[in-house]
């Protein structure tokens, strides 16, 4: 098992290393009204439903989106948040929300191979910048899973998929974050590979592990969408009024229409 290296990454080298870690980033106050809200998305079906509308482009927008709840619509916008996404070295200038994806996954789930979460079709420069705040709710234990990133590895032009014939596999030059506390968020650049290895152990009664990930786009070009039911979803945030002050942030015009080779699991 590779050793554990917790990365109090500064800004300032966000464009070198692809990432910054920033512990107990949430107030608990928060994070005490998401965990509520990521059990009910998972045990009322809703987060199925979700899935299922993806993968149907016919199906519509289903009962429920992340958006419509209370604290998962705050975290979005969370202030302090979108101050970091605005600073030069991130996104800068004016960016738009591109999807929130909650899950709670069972004690001793699997791990899932290197990957990148870059949206464009094709793979082909990274001209802007597209951002992912992965928000760990109970933050992170070698018993939750660990999450490594390859420092770096954001500045390639790759496809998502490169590196999955790897595995979990550990890698030269790897960072592996498995020590945070409780609200705790790390950004990564979206294009940055990256790797949830299965936890230590296979107690199962030991804790679930809860995350959600935001992502945003800076304005300039036309990104594609995840979701067929994509303008819904923007549409929920505008009649919530949580782009108040952002005028980009919630805006169709900076996507391109959804495609069907585009489906992805939510």
């Amino acid at each position: 098992m590779a050793s554990t290296r917790v990365i109090h990454a500064r800004a300032e080298k966000f464009a070198e290393d692809g990432f910054v870690v920033l512990p107990g980033f949430l107030p608990a106050d928060l994070v005490d009204r998401l965990r509520p809200e990521v059990d009910k998305w998972v045990d009322a079906g809703w987060r199925q439903s979700s899935i299922d509308a993806s993968l149907r482009s016919d199906a519509g927008p289903p009962q429920m989106v992340e958006l419509d709840l209370e604290a998962h619509g705050e975290l979005a916008v969370y202030p302090p948040l979108m101050d970091l996404l605005s600073s030069p070295g991130l996104l800068g200038g004016a960016f738009v929300f591109h999807h929130l994806h909650s899950d709670r996954r069972p004690a001793g789930g699997g791990g899932k191979s290197w990957h990148h979460d870059f949206e464009q079709r094709p793979q082909r420069d990274r001209r802007l910048h597209m951002i992912h705040a992965l928000h760990y709710i109970d933050g992170l234990r070698p018993d939750l899973g660990a999450l490594a990133v390859l420092p770096g590895s954001h500045l390639e032009v790759a496809e998502k998929d490169a590196r999955s014939h790897l595995g979990t596999d550990v890698l030269p030059g790897e960072v592996v974050i498995d020590d945070l506390p409780p609200g705790s968020t790390v950004v990564l650049h979206s294009a940055l590979f990256h790797t949830r290895r299965a936890p230590s152990g296979s107690d199962p009664s030991a804790a679930p592990r809860y995350m959600i990930d935001g992502s945003y786009c800076r304005t300039g070009t036309l990104w594609p969408p995840v979701k067929p039911y994509w303008r819904h979803v923007l549409a929920v945030a505008r009649s919530r009024g949580l782009g108040e002050g952002w005028p980009e942030l919630f805006a169709e015009r900076h996507f391109s229409e959804y495609e069907e080779a585009g489906r992805r699991r939510a």
